[in-house]
């Protein structure tokens, strides 16, 4: 077995205030990635630029990262940071900024590059260092390698086989407090799916199945309040975020598998958020599993059957059935994809994936 997550980790209330001097002292210029509006409304933007200025940083924002970034708004912002002379880079918001933080620190750290390099192999990658700052509970990419872009080319959204895991994550939950809760229920189902991939994984080892198991358990303590029975507590705001970095630091040893491959073409076409379009598959995905695993990660999480999470889903998604040309083409991609599928603890062919797909129907 191997282990292996280099990023520093700090989930506390005021974790940038706390520890600002260590976010400073990575560079003397950063770039702030963040999204349109978010990062201002919770305040995490005011909270690094203040730590910035009270060690003398300087610091540009580049806030014009969308849902699903592109390879071309990655160049972008890559040619802002250049101009800029910035040396590194902190990420503030859900998956979309972190990955395109990412992205955007290896192109700046290989200026004679071009797009092309995102998605060409490298034995070893240089980038800048990155700082995350999560403001949404599903992505873990606050804690993994992994960065993900949508590629327009292709139609589709794709793995950078690069690995720039972040030098510092700050994890504050109370930047979740102005999230709405469709976001926040569609960010915890991205996590739970994360824990379910990880669990259901042929690389799955006694470390990865450990941050899984107390993930899932930290999960199900505040799983009721997506279903609006109550209203969300600083205790599940903690609980969904720390969930959320459990379940990067599982999927960051073991990779995702096949709900995850479908729902790429899903969201690209369709326009279903990234943890709906995954949640969508995970019925189908553990109900083909081994009746122990089933058993396992149901009861952990506080069902009594497949039947009662697709409920649970269908309530705090309120997502229908997908059209049937699009869950044939999604089954077509992924049935050629080998090294995905091989992921997958039981037998896989295009009949399991269209089973998988259509679970709900």
């Amino acid at each position: 077995m191997k282990y292996y997550i280099p990023t520093k980790v700090y989930q506390e209330i005021d974790a940038v205030k706390v520890h600002a001097e260590e976010l400073a002292g990575y560079g003397s210029y950063a770039l702030i990635v963040t999204g349109k509006y978010s990062a201002r409304a919770n305040g995490a933007l005011a909270d690094v630029e203040a730590a910035l200025d009270a060690y003398g940083k300087k610091h540009v924002q580049y806030d014009g990262i969308e849902e699903n970034p592109s390879v071309e708004t990655v160049m972008k912002a890559t040619e802002f940071g250049k101009r800029n002379g910035v040396d590194f880079v902190i990420a503030i918001g859900g998956g979309s900024p972190m990955d395109a933080a990412k992205a955007i620190a290896i192109m700046l750290a290989n200026p004679e590059k071009d797009a092309e390099y995102l998605y060409e192999s490298a034995a070893h990658t240089k980038a800048l260092p990155v700082v995350t700052i999560p403001t949404t509970c599903g992505t873990g990419s606050e804690v993994t390698g992994v960065a993900v872009l949508t590629v327009h080319a292709k139609r589709t959204k794709a793995s950078l086989p690069h690995r720039v895991f972040p030098v510092l994550a700050l994890a504050d939950p109370k930047y979740l407090k102005t999230a709405s809760k469709k976001v926040i229920g569609q960010t915890a189902i991205d996590a739970l799916g994360h824990m379910i991939e990880s669990y259901l994984n042929t690389t799955a080892t006694d470390y990865s199945r450990m941050f899984v198991d107390q993930g899932l358990k930290v999960w199900a303590r505040s799983k009721d309040a997506l279903l609006g029975m109550r209203e969300m507590t600083d205790e599940d705001y903690s609980n969904f975020l720390l969930a959320s970095t459990l379940a990067g630091m599982a999927i960051a040893q073991t990779g995702t598998t096949i709900p995850h491959s479908l729902s790429y073409a899903i969201t690209y076409e369709l326009g279903v958020p990234h943890g709906i379009s995954i949640g969508y598959f995970l019925p189908g995905y553990i109900w083909e599993a081994d009746i122990a695993d089933q058993e396992y990660l149901l009861s952990t999480i506080g069902f009594s059957s497949v039947d009662e999470f697709a409920d649970f889903f269908q309530v705090v998604s309120d997502c229908g059935i997908l059209p049937e040309e699009n869950i044939r083409q999604v089954v077509d991609i992924v049935a050629e994809n080998k090294a995905k599928l091989a992921l997958c603890p039981y037998p896989l062919d295009k009949e399991v994936l269209l089973r998988i797909a259509s679970w709900r129907k």
